[in-house]
């Protein structure tokens, strides 16, 4: 590749790129926020509005440059209870105090436990994510029948439908291999677009979808520029009362789905992006939502990959699609309602097929079969509820199975010292579950009178360890026996009630660390 076409070494193609990949992005954008505002129930400028906001805010103050915010499904889904409950001023409400929570998680750095996130849960979240985005396209094979009702296509229809899907993927797979001055998906949608037009063929476009979806057949993409508002809802302890439990959920939702998205951008462009910055920036986004009438949001994975893949990296692709959108509904909204569902369901279709993990399948006969569990059970949650539980339900039971492994882990090497005295060495991680473990390691009826626990290969965890070497020491000093407890750290040794008194403190040898407790706080 000559270095006029080299991405890293050029930057007026890196920005021709960003510039490209954003509109397309753009493009793709629209059919999603209208979708996601109807599950919502609210306007459709409503969730054009947030993927506006969303994507230019994040674009530009976010820590993850090439990543995409929008108005999404996992938001859509909490908000939808709340607006047919209380109405669209508490829902404005609600993502404003849903902002304010994520800026805190941001400020308090807790975006550093996305790392806490296992790998069979990343896998299961990815491939969870591509079955819903991929069933998700299958609403537009539906059109309306004479009584309003959506069908199935038939017929020419269909064949015509799948014809423009598939010259789609075929563009945005073939067109790479012969040039990449322009995004393939860009190229394909403005090529469809054309031919449709050209060829004068029947095929739904995104006009004709959310006049389908609104019912209205004068209903139009057209819209002012979003305007400050703020909620009108009473200031009292009630509207809280109503509105904090769906910002709560709000903003873990929207926390989980932007990290684990950053964190998979962060793999394919092998970089790193910063989560706490990430996290203040979404909830400044969800702010700005709240008080100019955005529905609010999180990060998209779907548009993401398109960005990634289409050649965008830096933020001015996340700005320019967010620009390009307003740009369509403020003056330009003709522009893009001709486009054809066909095209935009051929690019997620690509999606799809890159965001899936085909891997996963190779490898689920080489890992531990608890981690094959895992995978699958993320992306069966995540396609059947929502990403957050799902993410939630993959850690818990990683955790589980990590508790398990290593309760059986811990054991002791036994030895009688020259004096008389038994001596247990201990190995491995004595916690909450290995602790009925490590208390049958011993035998204090048939031990001698003098008996060592040595610590110095063992790690003390939390207070259920501690409470194990308590009723330890308890029992052999029932019995009238004399226990000595070496190589403890000085926090374990000030959790110790029964057994503070047995332990032998070398303070050259003795290890420092800390135990999971509150006993200390």
């Amino acid at each position: 590749m000559s270095p006029l076409f080299d991405l890293k070494s050029n930057p007026e193609f890196r920005l021709r790129t960003d510039l490209l990949s954003g509109i397309t992005v753009a493009l793709a954008l629209v059919p999603e926020a209208v979708a996601f505002s109807f599950v919502a129930g609210v306007d459709p400028l409503i969730g054009l509005y947030a993927a506006f906001l969303m994507g230019l805010i994040t674009a530009l103050f976010g820590g993850r440059p090439g990543m995409i915010s929008g108005a999404t499904g996992a938001i859509a889904v909490v908000l939808v209870a709340l607006v047919a409950t209380h109405g669209v001023e508490y829902m404005f409400a609600a993502v404003v105090l849903m902002g304010v929570l994520q800026i805190l998680a941001g400020v308090l750095h807790l975006g550093k436990f996305i790392r806490m996130v296992p790998h069979p849960v990343m896998l299961g979240f990815v491939n969870g994510l591509a079955i819903v985005i991929f069933l998700a396209q299958l609403g537009q094979f539906k059109t309306p029948d004479e009584h309003g009702e959506l069908q199935w296509m038939a017929g020419p229809p269909l064949y015509t439908m799948l014809a423009l899907v598939a010259a789609t993927m075929a563009i945005i797979h073939f067109l790479p291999k012969v040039t990449k001055v322009v995004p393939a998906a860009l190229a394909a949608i403005v090529t469809i677009t054309l031919v449709t037009m050209g060829l004068g063929l029947e095929t739904p476009t995104i006009v004709d979808y959310l006049r389908t979806m609104t019912g209205d057949p004068e209903a139009s993409l057209a819209g002012g520029l979003p305007s400050f508002h703020v909620p009108m809802v009473p200031l009292e302890f009630e509207t809280l009362r109503i509105i904090f439990p769906f910002a709560v959920v709000l903003a873990a939702v929207g926390l989980i789905e932007s990290l684990l998205t950053l964190t998979l951008v962060d793999e394919i462009t092998e970089t790193r992006g910063r989560g706490n910055k990430e996290c203040v920036a979404q909830g400044a986004a969800n702010v700005a939502c709240g008080f100019f009438g955005g529905m609010g949001g999180c990060a998209m994975i779907g548009q993401s990959m398109i960005n990634i893949n289409s050649g965008g990296r830096g933020r001015t692709s996340g700005v320019t699609a967010a620009l390009t959108l307003l740009l369509f509904v403020v003056v330009a909204s003709p522009l893009i309602e001709v486009v054809p569902v066909a095209a935009l369901v051929g690019v997620m279709f690509m999606v799809v097929l890159g965001t899936f993990e085909w891997s996963s399948f190779r490898v689920m006969t080489k890992v531990p079969r608890s981690d094959a569990l895992v995978i699958v059970l993320v992306s069966a949650v995540t396609v059947i509820t929502d990403l957050a539980l799902a993410v939630l339900v993959g850690v818990i039971v990683s955790a589980l199975v990590f508790a398990w492994k290593h309760a059986k882990v811990i054991h002791a090497v036994t030895e009688v010292s020259e004096g008389g005295e038994k001596v247990y060495s201990l190995r491995g991680p004595l916690f909450f579950g290995s602790s009925k473990s490590f208390l049958e390691l011993f035998d204090p009826k048939n031990d001698p009178q003098d008996v060592v626990v040595e610590f110095e290969h063992a790690r003390v965890s939390d207070h259920s360890a501690i409470e194990a070497i308590d009723t330890l020491a308890e029992r052999y000093l029932n019995l009238g026996k004399t226990l000595h407890l070496r190589h403890l750290s000085p926090e374990c040794r000030k959790l110790l009630k029964k057994a503070g008194n047995l332990v032998e403190v070398n303070v050259i040898e003795d290890p420092v660390y800390h135990v999971a407790t509150d006993e200390l706080a």
